[in-house]
Order: structure tokens, then sequence, then C-alpha cells
């Protein structure tokens, strides 16, 4: 609940200014005036009383989010703070947009500080407390700005048409290292804040990925990742050498891929991300002792974006689940001090710095915190009067192929708003041709997927075949024990305007066919970052209520059980519930499909009964007729 301020300040200023005027009264009287004096007193003593009187707060309408502060017109000129520290400032996606938001665990919900139709990702804090950078495509273009936290202006620092994010500053403000997308690929560049009109300086220049960079405290290293062994590693750019031996690969983890590597605050430790591609390791986040080189990094907990806190002895992460986006925090021992909360989209960057947000609330905190946002699909709950027991129907799907282009009519119109976003994000029908939608009982699918969401009329598979021609990238992500996979749809326009440059290397089902056994029973292997930018699907996709499937236990040796191109809107349902609101009961007792009755059955023959053998008589012998002379008669 929101109250005002107006009285509360009010009462803030009666009480210190009537102890000076009681102190002065005492001072300057005399016995003469002394009875007029008490006058005085009690008066200003019942002008007091009354104020106070007043000054209970009243009660406003709430707004939502909930703020733990109080909006006013007019911010102080010396804002204090909410609380001394421990303001988390996070980019959490919101229906397809990523923006800034403060957060507090368990005092401050999440607070939205910047909004509009575009994306502010990747926010790092400065050295000074005072300014909060961060990347952010609000001109059409993805450019590094500033956010002043005390009056949240925002002020451009880079304006061209590169793809420019992931900025971290230098300990003395002089610099902002960042990755930027230059000659296909990304890589680490410099930028003077002294000198605005100073080229950026190129840190890393090979044909390799090179990416989320980290300055080191101590101001002489930079942490970063890169492919350049043929996996994502954690590398550290030694800015006092200039020769071949300049960089050094401090993971060296040829099964894993590593992510967002940040320093304490005194520069002894970096933390990192790590996911093991062959459960050879624990998935989670890792710290490397700086003064202890040679010793390997500790393993903390899960969690895929790591951010310290002030005293470098507790660490935020986002944890990504199935579908769902959580944060959570441990001790640098791995204790966990954070039950993990859940966040309304994909986490696309936090910090947890040392600050304090002003009270009151700058307007312009204000209104981003008091927007709405619009539901992005309506689904259609009408009761459908043709079909029993006002159970749904599978509806067509406008201009889709598709063996069977129909989807339930409760998600169809949430597949039909994915599609118009993903043309406008990507500037393509990706949609438009789907290798299943509904799948009915009467039709088989590959073996393991006889209770498969596509029966549901609830799911749809896009065509594998936009990987071999290039418009598809998969990037594998191990979730405990299942593997789940996050798809990338290539945007039309490669100028900038649309989509972003992938960083985590895919993983390359198809390798499994070069004859290589290792790679076999791997299921693949990691492949080339591809050029160009890309739209994050799955990311999009979820905003939309569509969860991806994890890949069945043998998919490393079984193409189809990966299952990396299909999406299900479950709504909470499971598989039989779901296809109850399809088929009645009957169709589901059987575990093999119902055959539809034919219009002439035919007859089915019954079968004669065999005479048993008899046995054949040997053949008897039959003698052949002898002749028998007659006896000699006498002569006449």
């Amino acid at each position: 609940m929101l109250h005002s301020n107006k009285s509360k300040r009010r009462c803030e200023g009666v009480l210190p200014e009537a102890i000076p005027q009681f102190q002065k009264e005492i001072a300057t009287a005399g016995n003469r005036r002394l009875a007029m004096t008490y006058m005085r007193l009690i008066s200003i003593l019942i002008v007091l009383a009354l104020t106070l009187i007043g000054c209970a707060p009243q009660p406003t309408p709430t707004f939502l989010p909930t703020l733990l502060v109080t909006p006013s017109d007019t911010p102080s000129a010396t804002p204090t703070p909410i609380v001394p520290k421990d303001v988390m400032i996070l980019s959490v996606e919101e229906n397809g947009y990523a923006h800034l938001f403060a957060y507090i665990p368990g005092a401050l919900t999440l607070t939205r500080l910047t909004s509009g139709e575009w994306s502010d990702i990747d926010p790092a804090m400065s050295p000074d407390g005072k300014r909060i950078a961060f990347a952010s495509n609000r001109d059409g273009f993805w450019n590094l700005y500033t956010l002043d936290i005390q009056s949240g202006k925002v002020l451009q620092l880079t304006d061209d048409h590169n793809y420019n994010a992931a900025p971290t500053w230098s300990p003395d403000l002089a610099w902002i290292a960042y990755e930027t997308f230059q000659n296909g690929n990304l890589q680490i560049a410099l930028l003077s804040l002294t000198d605005p009109g100073k080229q950026p300086v190129i840190l890393t220049d090979d044909s390799s990925t090179n990416h989320s960079p980290a300055w080191a405290p101590d101001g002489r290293q930079i942490a970063f990742i890169s492919n350049r062994t043929g996996d994502d590693d954690v590398w550290l750019a030694d800015l006092n050498k200039t020769g071949s031996d300049r960089f050094s690969d401090l993971s060296q983890t040829p099964q894993a891929a590593e992510s967002h590597p940040v320093w304490n605050a005194d520069g002894t430790q970096l933390a990192w991300a790590s996911s093991a591609s062959q459960n050879v390791d624990n998935n989670g986040i890792y710290v490397w002792d700086s003064t202890q080189p040679n010793l390997p990094p500790k393993w903390i907990g899960d969690g895929d974006w790591p951010a310290w806190n002030s005293h470098s002895d507790e660490i935020v992460t986002g944890v990504t689940n199935a579908n769902r986006q959580r944060i959570t925090a441990y001790t640098t021992q791995g204790d966990p001090l954070l039950l993990p909360a859940s966040l309304p989209g994909t986490l696309r960057g936090i910090i947890w710095p040392n600050i304090a947000l002003p009270n009151p609330l700058p307007q312009i905190y204000q209104q981003a915190a008091a927007q709405t946002p619009q539901a992005l699909w309506t689904p259609d709950v009408l009761a459908v009067t043709e079909v029993p027991l006002q159970r749904q129907n599978a509806v067509p799907l406008p201009s889709v192929q598709a063996p069977y282009p129909q989807l339930e009519n409760l998600v169809a119109d949430s597949f039909n708003a994915l599609r118009e976003r993903i043309i406008k994000e990507a500037g393509w029908d990706a949609l438009a041709s789907l290798e299943n939608a509904f799948v009915p009982l009467t039709t088989a699918l590959d073996p393991g997927l006889g209770d498969d969401w596509l029966y549901t009329g609830r799911a749809f598979a896009l065509n594998s075949l936009m990987i071999n021609a290039g418009w598809m990238a998969v990037v594998r992500e191990d979730i405990g024990s299942q593997t789940y996979w996050r798809l990338y749809i290539r945007a039309q326009k490669q100028d900038g305007t649309e989509g972003q440059p992938i960083e985590n290397s895919p993983w390359d089902l198809n390798a499994r066919y070069n004859l290589d056994p290792v790679i076999y029973e791997a299921g693949g292997k990691y492949g080339a970052v591809p050029a160009g930018y890309w739209i994050d699907f799955t990311s999009l996709a979820q905003a939309y209520g569509w969860e991806r499937l994890p890949a069945l236990p043998n998919w490393r040796n079984y193409y189809a059980g990966a299952r990396f191109a299909e999406f299900a809107l479950t709504g909470g349902l499971n598989w039989y519930s779901a296809m109850l609101q399809l088929y009645p009961p009957d169709a589901l007792y059987t575990p093999t499909p119902v055959l539809p009755p034919t219009l002439t059955p035919s007859i089915t023959p019954i079968p004669s009964s065999t005479p048993r053998p008899t046995n054949t008589p040997r053949p008897t012998f039959t003698p052949s007729l002898t002749f028998t002379p007659r006896p000699p008669t006498a002569a006449p």
C-alpha cells in the first residue's frame, strides 16, 4: 500500500523547528516577560499537537507492481535511500521485450525501471555506484547506454549499426569494454569515455567468437568467453602484454561450455557458469581463485548467470528450468541463501551492487513501474456446440502447410499470434511450413512417441529441414538429467535491425553421421557459431505460453528422439487430460490406435478341419496264370 509523503514531510519539519524556537524563548526571556513567554510556548505546543494529529498517513490505491516507496510528482532535491544496499538490478523479458528491474528479496518486488517496445539488456554497475551501463535497441540498432541511478536519465554512448552489448567498466571509469559484432564475428572492443571522438580499440581480432567481457578490479586483466579452441571457454586477456601470450585459457574444458564470467570486488575470485555436454561434471556456477591459479575452480551450485554481492561472500544467479527462469543465491561455500524465485521471463542480465535507489522515485521510474503488460493473445473459451459433451475440436490453421494443419481451438489463437510476432521480429514466416501440428490417433508417430503432445492438438513441430538450409540453429541445454534445446531462427535482414548474434556454440546433431564413434555416442558435437543475426525462438514462444519438450533418453543414437523442434501449450494439463478435451475416454483405453470401421466389412473365412491321413495298404502280389498240360491220351 502506498501512502502520501506530504503530511510526513510536514511532520518531519515541525519538531526540529519547534525545539530551537523553545530554546530561543528560554534564553531571551526575562523576569518581566516570563508570563508572556509561557503563553507563547503553550501556543507553540498546541500547534505542534494539532499538526501531529494530522500526520497520520492516508491510504491511497495500490499500484502494480507494488513499490515500497511513495510516488511523487516533485522528487526531493536530496533523495534519501530506500535501503542502504542489497538492491539487485535485473534485465528480464516480459512479452518478448527485456527491461531493467530493481529487486530486493523479501522487501521490494520486481520494480520496472525502463519500459517500451524495445529491449534493455546486460546491466553493468559503474565502480562509483552512480551509473548503470546497458545495451538497448531502442533506436533501432543495438548500442550502449548509461542510466543515472538518482535521476533516471539515459545517455547514449555508441551510435553505429554494429551490435554492441555486454558492457563492463574499467576501475578508473576511463574505458568500457564490450562485445561488438564485426566482420561476421563477435569481438571484444574498448571504448574511451574520456575521449568520445576516439575510435574503439578492438582487443580480440580473430576468426573466433569472443564475447561477455568482465574487467578485473586491478584494471589490467579482462576475462571473456571465446570458442577459439572449439568450444566456449573462459579466457583471460593480460593488458600488460602485447604478444601471442596475451591470452590464456582459464577453464580448459573441452566437453563443457562456459558463459558469463564476473569478478568479485577485489579481483581475487572469478565466477562463471558451465554446462557439460556429456555429464562429465556438474553444471552450474564455478569460482576460480586467482591467488591460487593452479587449483581447479570450485563448484558452488546450480545456475547459469552469476553476480557477486559487494562483500564478495554471496552469489546470486539465474537458474534455467525447462520452461521457467528463476533466481537464487549461495554463499561462496555453496550454502543456499535464497529459495528459487520465479521470474516473468528470460533473464538477460543481473548485478548485485551496493547501491540505494532514490526515495521518492523519479517520475521516469514511476511511469515505467506503473505500466501493466498487455496480454499477447486471448484464448477462445466458447464451448463448441457440435462436439459432444462440450469437448473441443481441432480448427484449421490458415495458410499453414503440415500433414494435418490443425490445432485445438483453445490454443490456435496463441499460435496465430506467435506466428505474427515471428514475422515481425524475423521478417519472414517461419511457421508457414510445419513438420507436424495436430496428429490424429489413427496416425502412428515414430517409436517412443506414442504419448506425444502432437496427438492432443496442443503442440506443433517446426520444419527441421531449416537446419540444413541454414535458417535454424539449435543450442543444447542440459537441465538436471534431461536435455532441452534452444532454437534460433535466422533474421531476414542482416543489417542489425532484426535479432542478435548467437553467443553460444550450437549443437551439431548431424555430426553423428561422420563415422566417428565418439561423436556418434555423444549424439553430435559443438559446431561453429553461425554468423549473422538470429531470433531466439524458444524465448519468444515461451512468452506466448509454448513450452519446449525434453529429448527422449535415447536421443543420442535416435535422431527423432531429440524432439528439438517441438513445442506444446500444455495449459497446466497432463497428457491424458489434454487428450480428453478432444476424445472420449473409450478412445484412450487401448494402447493401439483405434481404426475406423470400413463401409463394407470383409468376411473372415472359417477354417475347415483337415482329415487325418489314412494308412496306404501295401500292394499284394497276384500270381500269373500258369499252363497246366493235359495228360496224354491213348492212340486209337
